[in-house]
């Protein structure tokens, strides 16, 4: 599939640098093992559209039987997204899926009024050095959806759509862009993208969303005669048309964003809502520990362990 032929890519110097409206350098936390970086939410921006977390995981290298241990936990009111660029995790949820993610393909778990999940580096890839480097994100849902029943979708790689032309190779992850439509089911106008640059090639940020941002994770890109390398997230301004160069290396970037939620909203811990009153009805349901009896219970392949309440 090739780019909208309505899209104009432009020229990087359309735009002045002011058309970035926030600039995000992400803070970096050691998880014992691995790095993360988290671009959102920062003190300037919750959200991107409905994107209200944003962190990078790794790139890290594990030995012979180390991995990645991340036990039950809840959540609500949110999305999450799993997209790896290398290794593996192995996801397992209360609504009873068990799925490894590898590269390319989407996992994607809605916890509406609630939802247990862990996340662990498989078996298989403990058996030998290993390595992980992806992106989690979270999206907010809207009211309308923040009480649904939980559920959980996997999309493989060939089956989110691919975009490719002038020197770009793009991966709609979700939502909608250039006349596609990725698979997983959404509850707000959204596009995630994955696009891989060559040296020196133009990328057209799609200019029919509300929010839009990119964030570096290779490479680096040029936005109106300026550099900027990886580790960096950009918000634009509403309403201009953006096209950022890829640098002599080329780029890797992950292009995000959608229509704004009605509102801002709180966010505790692995909880986000619209009001601190179901933050604080999720609390004491995770610090009971009644597994089963109400909005929370341990995955059916995972419940010898989970995270208390902080």
């Amino acid at each position: 599939m090739s780019w909208n032929p309505t899209l104009d890519p432009g020229c990087p110097d359309d735009i002045g640098i002011d058309a970035i409206e926030t600039l995000i350098v992400p803070r970096a936390r050691d998880l014992g093992g691995f790095e993360v970086r988290r671009a959102l939410p920062a003190p300037k921006r919750q959200m991107v559209g409905p994107f209200i977390f944003f962190d990078q995981m790794g790139p890290a290298e594990f030995l012979t039987g180390q991995g990645v241990d991340v036990r039950p936990h809840p959540h609500i009111g949110l999305g999450t997204v799993t997209y790896l660029y290398r290794g593996a995790f192995h996801h397992r949820d209360s609504t009873g899926a068990d799925q490894v993610i590898e590269p390319g393909a989407l996992n994607w778990m809605v916890a509406g009024r609630g939802v247990t999940h862990s996340e662990r580096t498989p078996k298989a890839a403990r058996e030998g050095p290993s390595d992980l480097f992806g992106i989690q994100t979270w999206i907010a849902l809207p009211e309308a959806h923040e009480d649904d029943a939980p559920s959980f979708e996997h999309h493989d790689k060939a089956a989110l759509p691919e975009i490719a032309d002038g020197g770009i190779t793009a991966r709609l992850i979700l939502g909608t862009a250039y006349g596609a439509t990725a698979p997983a089911t959404m509850h707000s106008e959204t596009f995630y993208l994955d696009a891989v640059l060559t040296p020196g090639a133009r990328f057209p940020l799609p200019d029919d969303h509300e929010d839009r941002g990119l964030y570096i994770t290779e490479g680096a890109v040029e936005i109106a005669g300026e550099n900027f390398e990886a580790g960096r997230m950009m918000v634009f301004r509403r309403g201009d048309r953006i096209t950022v160069k890829a640098g002599a290396q080329g780029a890797r970037l992950m292009a995000l964003g959608g229509a704004t939620m009605g509102g801002p909203r709180f966010i505790w811990w692995n909880f986000v809502a619209s009001s601190r009153e179901k933050i604080e009805a999720a609390k004491e349901e995770w610090r009971a520990e009644r597994w089963g009896e109400g909005r929370f219970d341990l995955p059916p392949a995972d419940r010898a362990e989970h995270i208390p309440l902080p």
